[in-house]
């Protein structure tokens, strides 16, 4: 607020919003493993509000809406590189003895727990993939 950042402050404020939301409509106290899935929701709704506007054309909004995931990002924990998610998914599949593809589900399931936050799960869900085909 000092620096006069009204973009940094607004989205900030939009965070707290979505977290006090959560914590009336659950009646829980919003952990940090909860407050990250609120920041992960977040960037979704954003990445897809900057494909719809850079299809309508609003190049403005699109960039606008891209400096909102930058700073809800800075929140988040760092993220693993595809290399070490790749490592992770061999030892998930030796684990739980997965050898087809009808197996993802357990794959997953065991992998959703602990990269929760720390990856993209859309790419961890195409690196299972592609490991057991």
């Amino acid at each position: 607020m000092l620096d006069k950042n009204d973009l940094v402050r607004d989205t900030i404020r939009m965070f707290l919003a979505e977290v006090q939301r959560f914590e009336i409509d659950n009646k829980e106290e919003a952990d940090d493993a909860k407050a990250l899935q609120i920041i992960n929701k977040m960037i979704k709704q954003r990445n897809d509000s900057i494909s719809q506007f850079k299809s309508g054309g609003r190049e403005d909004l699109a960039d606008k809406e891209q400096e909102e995931v930058n700073i809800l990002s800075k929140y988040k924990p760092e993220q693993l590189s595809e290399e070490e998610v790749t490592a992770k998914v061999k030892d998930a599949i030796q684990d739980s003895g997965a050898s087809s593809m009808q197996d993802i589900g357990k794959v997953m399931g065991v992998l959703k727990s602990s990269l929760a936050g720390s990856a993209d799960m859309g790419m961890v869900s195409k690196i299972v993939k592609d490991e057991l085909s």
